[in-house]
């Protein structure tokens, strides 16, 4: 199994990749962007890819969602652990520079406040620890996972920097392949899907009307403006069940009635964190 994600190695979405498929052959790839393209052209390679945190909100990745339409096959709620890395024997007391990128330093203000740190913005969290390990600087220091800390040879200064301990990003694991769970009673799946609605008054109030008519529970609709517009609007939309339960069928149909586009991403089981 091959996994593409964004960042270099030690990054949080190769953590998360090797967490869930300890036997995969992690793939690193500059940006959101070329993850995608690698997906979307092999069929033997899937994208790990952060779509939300807990703490910061959406990562902003929907345009590519929009863009290549690959097939959601899982959701993983992972647990982001910040940790303060720093060159071998550096202490706390040493740090002047915290590096990382700006939501994980977004994340652990607090701790970043109370140290006196000042705070370099860079392009991803694994990076920042390469940067730090080549430094070779007891003043610079990088907020980074602990395997970022074991592939470039860093100190674990301090861990779990982040104010939320609590503090989970939803990844979304994807590829070209179509392929759906069967139906299982017993268990708890999403279905996802893209929807572009109808020029027309009240267009978005229609559509859902079959959601609440087949009493299916929505749990995310957002919003993003179609490419080089301001007026037009594509929707990212998922809700509780599997596409082959009648209800999610008969909302779908009506659901498209109203639309000039849409596009079925995937069905996928819930993570666990769902239910907690």
């Amino acid at each position: 199994m091959k996994i593409a994600y964004q960042g270099i190695p030690g990054s949080y979405s190769e953590s998360c990749a090797k967490t869930n498929y300890p036997e995969c052959e992690t793939i690193s790839c500059k940006t959101f962007d070329e993850c995608f393209e690698i997906a979307n052209s092999d069929n033997n390679i899937m994208a790990m890819m952060p779509e939300s945190n807990k703490t910061t909100g959406n990562i902003g990745i929907e345009y590519l969602i929009f863009k290549y339409r690959l097939n959601i096959y899982a959701e993983h709620f992972y647990k982001i652990s910040h940790n303060l890395l720093g060159v071998k024997g550096s202490k706390i007391e040493d740090i002047k520079n915290v590096y990382s990128h700006a939501q994980a330093l977004s994340q652990s203000s607090i701790f970043i406040k109370k140290n006196n740190l000042t705070e370099q913005v860079r392009a991803d969290t694994a990076g920042s620890a390469k940067y730090v390990s080549e430094s070779k600087d007891k003043s610079k220091s990088a907020i980074a996972s602990a395997l970022s800390a074991e592939i470039y040879d860093l100190e674990i200064i301090k861990k779990d920097v982040q104010d939320n301990k609590e503090n989970f990003t939803r990844f979304l694991l994807m590829g070209k392949d179509i392929i759906q769970p069967e139906n299982n009673n017993n268990k708890f799946y999403v279905t996802s899907f893209l929807f572009k609605l109808k020029s027309k008054p009240a267009a978005l109030y229609s559509a859902l009307q079959g959601m609440a008519i087949n009493g299916v529970n929505m749990i995310k609709l957002q919003s993003f403006p179609e490419k080089n517009s301001f007026s037009s609007y594509f929707f990212l939309c998922e809700v509780e069940g599997h596409l082959n339960q009648q209800k999610i069928k008969n909302s779908l149909e009506d659901l498209n009635y109203h639309c000039e586009d849409m596009s079925v991403l995937g069905v996928f089981e819930a993570d666990k964190l769902r239910k907690k």
